[in-house]
């Protein structure tokens, strides 16, 4: 079986593609290179996907800097030291509709391949409060993926597989320190310093090491 699967670089993304390749998808892995300003984790794709040994890695170019809206993608500093936990709005590094976006391209190359399944590491549990990390979103682009193209016109049902959306972080963590993966490959601060090291005070960064926490597991990125 081949699969499409999102990779950002990131923790959860390398679980779900892990736990993908467990249950013996041979595994595309997209990368999205949208204008983010926190750009090392495109470093972090190509070692986690060298590490899982996809069968293909393709790295796509779609600046969203230009339509703007988040302090992912433009100058406006992105929040630090915030109650996550018990934060109501979605902060600024949300990116208007990023994962309809992502999804989209990664079914335009399913179809291509000839795939039926699409792999993202979205959580609806330990996460920023985005709302297209929740399952609803993800069944109703199910939906969409039947009407929307060729192949399911024809009679095929296109699958999006969320193997992480009702874990913790502590279980994402659990789970892929099962599957032997070296998280030391990468990377989630959404705005690292110069040399790449994680700031540790952004949302991404204390989800982070919350999860690590509750795990009771070191984070390999704090090591040494």
């Amino acid at each position: 079986m081949r699969a499409v699967v999102l990779l950002s670089g990131g923790l959860d993304s390398y679980t779900a593609a892990a736990i993908a390749k467990a249950q013996r998808f041979s595994l595309c892995a997209l990368t999205v290179e949208y204008g983010q300003r926190h750009a090392r984790e495109l470093a972090a794709a190509r070692a986690v996907a060298k590490a899982l040994r996809v069968e293909r890695h393709l790295e796509l170019p779609i600046d969203l800097r230009a339509i703007g809206g988040s302090s992912l993608t433009s100058a406006e500093p992105v929040p630090r030291d915030r109650d996550v936990a018990a934060a109501e709005d979605i902060p600024s590094t949300y990116v208007p509709a990023r994962n309809t976006i992502f999804l989209s391209l990664a079914l335009g190359w399913a179809e291509v391949l000839g795939a039926r399944d699409i792999v993202i590491g979205v959580n609806a549990l330990d996460y920023s409060g985005y709302p297209d990390c929740r399952p609803e979103f993800i069944t109703a682009f199910e939906s969409l993926a039947t009407l929307a193209t060729r192949a399911g016109v024809e009679g095929a049902r296109f699958r999006v597989h969320t193997p992480l959306i009702t874990l913790t972080k502590a279980q994402i963590i659990r789970r892929g320190v099962e599957l032997g993966l070296d998280y030391g490959l990468t990377h989630s601060c959404y705005d690292p310093t110069a040399t790449g090291r994680p700031c540790g005070r952004c949302d991404s960064c204390l989800l982070r090491a919350k999860g690590f926490s509750e795990a009771g597991v070191p984070d390999p990125l704090l090591l040494g």
